[in-house]
């Protein structure tokens, strides 16, 4: 299934820097987060949008005990809230703190839409995950507070991989032989999916590979499309592509899930978020599915990726230092989390904390999964593996945009893999060059 999606946006052009902290932290203007660092006096109220269903119910919570800090809740739920957001920024009119993914902080931080809470946030630091960390500290210079993460690994259809002979995979390459396998006794049945207008595996498999997109290196950005790495990620589509191992199901179709219900596509990567969809959406397999580890490429070194989301501090937050305690109390406080990450709250959240132990169990749906594996094992360890080398760059958004105009065609076997790849490094780099970022070609 599809992890996460990006909607199309303009970016607003920043100014030229001579370094990545002017890039990433200077742009913030006269909103500096230090300068409020040494603590707010008397009592504030911080307006806060977002779209996470038992947020609001949370926000309640914190102002019932603090009330020396008010959070203001608006549901900012829509297609637009990113255009909103810009919106208000330059207006004035920002909220203090916005839900926001890692992708859209990064672009905002370096348009300028953002307050440097590097200082204020550093208490709250050794409670996530390294990649989280980084996930709001594009170029080193933090913006918000890591809020969930979407850990990848594997359910398979442990019936039918019985019924072809095969294994849960251990790396991708055991997965091409599985599908190659299952190919020769059926070919109307699909180790995988990937959609035509969906990149979202490329990412993953990018990210497990070791490869980095984008690489914050002194005064300016490595781009990294056409390492060895990243390669390495684009070859496993392109034999998926080649060798016809993979469905292609539309995210968009309502009707995506009947694929994998009827044995159509008998293994896919997933995450934490969508384990309630399947339980309600899997009517004929419910109790055929196992988890397992999502395929490496080093046994040595395994990897895997995960989506962040995050609650960025917007400029012209007047209390950044109060923003930055409120955002750290909702997404790791084991008060908040206990609630936030039951299935009874549609949430959807799966902690970005270092400790996900308490937070497993409940969240698995135990009439899906048949029990022959260790669900909650299975979930804890890619919540540990995630890759830390991963950056979200200051275009990653409108690139994003451009792979996706380009994926249908590398799909349909119209254009190559690497030659995607070698067209999205070059139209990358000259886009930051063109916006005032300097960035330059990887290797």
């Amino acid at each position: 299934m599809s992890k996460f999606r990006f909607r199309n946006r303009a970016l607003v052009p920043v100014a030229a820097a001579a370094s990545l902290s002017l890039l990433l932290s200077a742009c913030s203007g006269s909103d500096d987060g230090d300068a409020a660092a040494p603590g707010t006096k008397g009592n504030v109220t911080l307006e806060f949008w977002s779209w996470t269903d038992g947020i609001e119910a949370q926000t309640e919570v914190w102002n019932k005990e603090h009330p020396e800090t008010q959070v203001k809740f608006v549901n900012a739920a829509g297609e637009t809230v990113y255009q909103k957001l810009r919106a208000a920024v330059n207006a004035g009119t920002a909220p203090c703190l916005s839900k926001m993914d890692g992708a859209n902080l990064a672009n905002f931080a370096a348009d300028g839409l953002l307050t440097d809470i590097t200082k204020v946030s550093a208490p709250y630091k050794a409670a996530y995950t390294t990649a989280a960390w980084n996930a709001v500290s594009p170029g080193g210079t933090t913006f918000g507070i890591p809020m969930g993460s979407s850990p990848l690994f594997t359910a398979y259809r442990a019936d039918l991989f019985q019924k072809y002979g095969i294994e849960a995979p251990k790396t991708w390459e055991d997965l091409i032989a599985a599908g190659k396998k299952v190919q020769r006794k059926d070919k109307n049945v699909k180790i995988y999916n990937i959609a035509g207008e969906d990149p979202s595996t490329l990412v993953d498999l990018s990210w497990e590979s070791g490869a980095q997109w984008y690489k914050a290196a002194g005064d300016h950005w490595e781009i990294g499309f056409t390492t060895p790495e990243a390669l390495d990620a684009g070859d496993i589509i392109q034999q998926f592509v080649d060798n016809d191992l993979t469905s292609s199901a539309s995210y968009a179709d309502p009707g995506v899930f009947k694929t994998w219900d009827r044995g159509k596509t008998i293994a896919m990567t997933t995450s934490t978020w969508q384990l309630p969809i399947y339980n309600t959406n899997f009517p004929k397999s419910k109790g055929d599915w196992q988890l397992a580890d999502s395929p490496v490429f080093d046994t040595a070194k395994p990897r895997t990726s995960s989506n962040f989301d995050t609650t960025a501090v917007l400029k012209g937050c007047k209390y950044p230092d109060r923003a930055a305690q409120f955002a750290a109390w909702m997404s790791s406080s084991k008060e908040s989390l206990t609630t936030l990450t039951d299935p009874a709250s549609k949430s959807g959240l799966f902690p970005a904390v270092k400790d996900v132990s308490p937070y497993v169990d409940k969240i698995i749906p135990t009439e899906m999964f048949n029990g022959k594996s260790d669900s909650a094992q299975v979930i804890t360890t890619a919540a540990a593996r995630v890759g830390e080398q991963w950056q979200y760059g200051p275009n990653y958004a409108a690139m994003y945009s451009e792979m996706q105009k380009q994926w249908g065609r590398v799909i349909k076997k119209e254009l190559r893999v690497k030659d995607m790849l070698t067209s999205l490094q070059k139209w990358t780099v000259d886009d930051l060059n063109h916006k005032g970022i300097k960035a330059v070609a990887a290797g």
